[in-house]
């Protein structure tokens, strides 16, 4: 089993679809300042215990600051049965529009 990894530029095509959940695994500061459109914050740290919370039949797109976190925790919740992406280079990569909280 395997995840996909998505680009930037292919980000906004997911955007306001109800099958996608779009998560922010920064901390609540960096969520805060700026993210991507529709997206809910789970710092990587709380993952564990808000996993149980997510949707096994929704694609979920995870990304972080770089790219290494999502791709952890990618792989992490692939073994437990969920539908994963990881944004490939995470939010520094990205050049579009960022919501602030």
């Amino acid at each position: 089993m395997s995840f996909d990894t998505i680009r930037t530029s292919d980000i906004n095509k997911y955007l306001g679809n109800p099958d996608v959940l779009i998560i922010d695994l920064r901390d609540i500061k960096e969520y805060t300042a700026g993210h991507i459109p529709t997206a809910i914050n789970i710092p990587y740290e709380d993952m564990e215990e808000e996993k149980a919370n997510l949707p096994k039949n929704k694609l979920l797109i995870f990304y972080c600051d770089r790219g290494n976190i999502s791709l952890l925790a990618a792989r992490d919740l692939l073994k437990e049965g969920y539908h994963i992406k990881s944004l490939v280079g995470g939010l520094r990569a990205y050049r579009g529009y960022l919501e602030k909280s």
